[in-house]
C-alpha cells in the first residue's frame, strides 16, 4: 500500500498542477508524449494526431471491442477509440485532474478509473492495451537493476492476463541510452519526475521474454527532441499567462526541463522506444500460472 500511495504522490505532484496550465502549451488533445512529426515543419497538432493514430492501428482499433490505456493522461487515446468504435475504452490514471477531465468528455464507452495498474482487474479481457509515457514511472531510482525487471516483468504479465486471443500491447516510453543511471539528473529526478527512473531497452526485453512477442521497436528520440522544443516555444510565446496561473518558480521549473529534455534527446543520453508486442500464449519461459497469478 505505501508503494501505491507514493506512485500516487509522485505523480500528482506532475500532473496535477493544473489543466489549465498545460493545455496553454500543449497541443488541442492535450497529448503530454512524444508526437510523430513527418518533417520539422509539421504542426503539433498534426504530429500528436500521427502519434495517437500509430497506436490505436498498433492494437488494431478498427476491429476491437475494448481498449485499456495505462497511464491514460487526459484521455486522447480514449476519445479516438471511442470515435473509432470502440465500445469499451478504459483509462487508468492517478491523477485526479486528469481523470475529472477525462470524466467530463462525455466520450461514448468511455471509463477512467482513478486506480493504478498493479490494482486493475477486469471483468473481461481487452483486445488492445496502449501504454503511453506510464512506464517511465514503474520504477524508482532506489530500485536495484534486479527489482526494475522484477517490477516491469509484473507490469507484462498482467498486460499477458488482460489481453484476448490475438491482442496486441502498444507501449512507448522513454528510455536511457548512452547514458547511465547514475548520471541521471536529480533535478529531473525530484523536481519534475519525483521518484521516477527510466528503463533500458535490455531491461525491457529481459522482463518481456517469454511472456509477449516483440514485433517492432522504433527509437523516435529526435521526434521527442522535436516535441520538446514544440513544447518549449509554446510555453515561451505564454509565459505571461503561465506565470498568473502557477507562479515564476513552476514556470522556470518547466522551462528549465524542456530544454534539458530536448538537449538529452539530441545527444542521445535518453531515447524514445515504441513497441508493439503480442503475447506468447505458449510460453516456452514462465508459465499459464505465473501469468494467471498476475491478475
Amino acid at each position: 500500500m505505501t508503494d501505491a500511495v507514493d506512485a500516487a504522490a509522485a505523480i500528482r505532484h506532475h500532473y496535477d498542477v493544473g489543466n489549465a496550465f498545460y493545455a496553454l502549451w500543449l497541443d488541442d488533445s492535450l497529448s503530454y508524449s512524444c508526437a510523430m512529426p513527418s518533417g520539422p515543419s509539421d504542426t503539433l497538432g498534426a504530429a500528436q494526431e500521427r502519434k495517437l493514430a500509430f497506436h490505436l492501428d498498433a492494437v488494431g482499433a478498427g476491429d476491437a471491442e475494448s481498449i485499456l490505456d495505462v497511464g491514460c493522461g487526459w484521455g486522447a487515446v480514449l476519445a479516438r477509440a471511442s470515435a473509432r468504435g470502440v465500445s469499451r475504452s478504459v483509462g487508468l490514471t492517478l491523477s485526479d485532474e486528469q481523470a475529472d477531465l477525462v470524466g467530463d468528455l462525455g466520450c461514448p464507452g468511455v471509463e477512467v478509473r482513478r486506480e493504478s495498474w498493479t490494482d486493475h482487474d477486469p471483468a473481461a479481457r481487452y483486445d488492445g492495451v496502449v501504454s503511453v509515457g506510464a512506464f517511465e514511472h514503474f520504477a524508482s531510482p532506489a530500485d536495484p537493476p534486479e527489482e526494475k525487471i522484477r517490477i516491469y516483468r509484473r507490469f507484462f504479465a498482467r498486460c499477458h492476463g488482460w489481453l484476448a486471443g490475438g491482442g496486441t500491447l502498444s507501449l512507448q516510453t522513454i528510455a536511457y541510452a548512452n547514458m547511465d543511471r547514475a548520471h541521471a539528473s536529480g533535478f529531473m529526478q525530484q523536481e519534475i519526475f519525483r521518484d521516477a527512473d527510466l528503463p533500458t531497452l535490455a531491461e525491457i526485453t529481459a522482463a518481456a521474454d517469454g511472456l509477449f512477442e516483440i514485433r517492432s521497436v522504433r527509437n523516435d528520440r529526435l521526434d521527442y527532441a522535436w516535441t520538446c522544443e514544440q513544447w518549449a516555444g509554446r510555453l515561451r510565446a505564454r509565459r505571461g499567462e503561465a506565470v498568473d496561473l502557477v507562479g515564476p518558480d513552476v514556470v522556470a521549473r518547466y522551462e528549465r526541463y524542456l530544454r534539458m529534455s530536448a538537449l538529452g534527446f539530441r545527444m542521445g543520453k535518453i531515447c524514445l522506444l515504441r513497441i508493439v508486442a503480442t503475447p506468447q500464449r505458449d510460453a516456452f519461459f514462465g508459465s499459464p500460472g505465473t501469468t494467471s497469478s498476475a491478475r
